[in-house]
Order: structure tokens, then C-alpha cells, then sequence
């Protein structure tokens, strides 16, 4: 929404649906913001499930952000498949983990707040 705000508030009107050039800002800020995360080890929604993203290099290189974002595009466009793939990958890897030399890792949950009692 705000980068949304920046454009159009100093337009003072509305941008069409067609406008290939805004589209493309909105693509490029979507990959600005999961890039950054993803070099982070984790978007917001990732921390919400205890993912952490891995890659060959610490922090993932933009590259392998930009690769791992521009096929997760082409994996929804074709109905899935590319996150299909990942129930019968070894790894459960992706297509987009495929290319960009990713892979997700589950941390389990935390032990903090639980009692002693509780173990009794």
C-alpha cells in the first residue's frame, strides 16, 4: 500500500489497470521486499511458522533472491506445478529452491514459558 501511496498521491489520481510501467514498480518492490527478508533468513510470514530460508552464501546473494522470486512466478503460472514438485523432490524442494540453491528448514518449537511442573 505505501508503494502504492507513492505514486499515486503526487499523481492525484487514479493509475489504469493496464499501466505496464506501474506494474513493473510493483514487481520490483515486491521483489525488494522479499529480498531483503529472505537475505535476513525470513520473511514475516516465515517467522509466523518458524521457517528459516538457507542458500549458498550468507546472506543469499540478490541474485539468488531475484532467481528464487522470478521462478516462483513462472512455478504459480504453470497451476502450481513448481510447488507441486516439491512432494516428490527428496529434498521436498521447489522449483524456485532448485534454481536459486535455496532450501527451507523448520525450526521446532520453543520451550520457553513451559514449566517444570509441566514435566512431572
Amino acid at each position: 500500500m505505501l508503494a502504492t501511496l507513492i505514486i499515486v498521491a503526487p499523481l492525484g489520481d487514479a493509475i489504469t489497470t493496464n499501466n505496464l510501467w506501474f506494474q513493473f514498480y510493483l514487481l520490483v518492490v515486491s521483489w525488494a521486499y522479499f529480498a531483503v527478508c529472505w537475505r535476513g533468513g525470513q520473511s514475516l510470514g516465515m517467522m509466523a511458522w518458524r521457517i528459516h530460508i538457507v542458500g549458498r552464501t550468507r546472506p543469499l546473494s540478490w541474485t539468488d533472491t531475484a532467481t528464487r522470486f522470478l521462478v516462483s512466478i513462472l512455478s504459480w503460472a504453470a497451476l502450481g506445478l513448481g510447488f507441486l514438485w516439491s512432494l516428490f523432490h527428496p529434498q521436498r524442494a521447489t522449483w524456485h529452491d532448485l534454481a536459486s540453491g535455496t532450501r527451507l528448514l523448520v525450526h521446532p518449537r520453543s520451550k520457553i514459558g513451559k514449566t517444570s511442573a509441566a514435566k512431572d
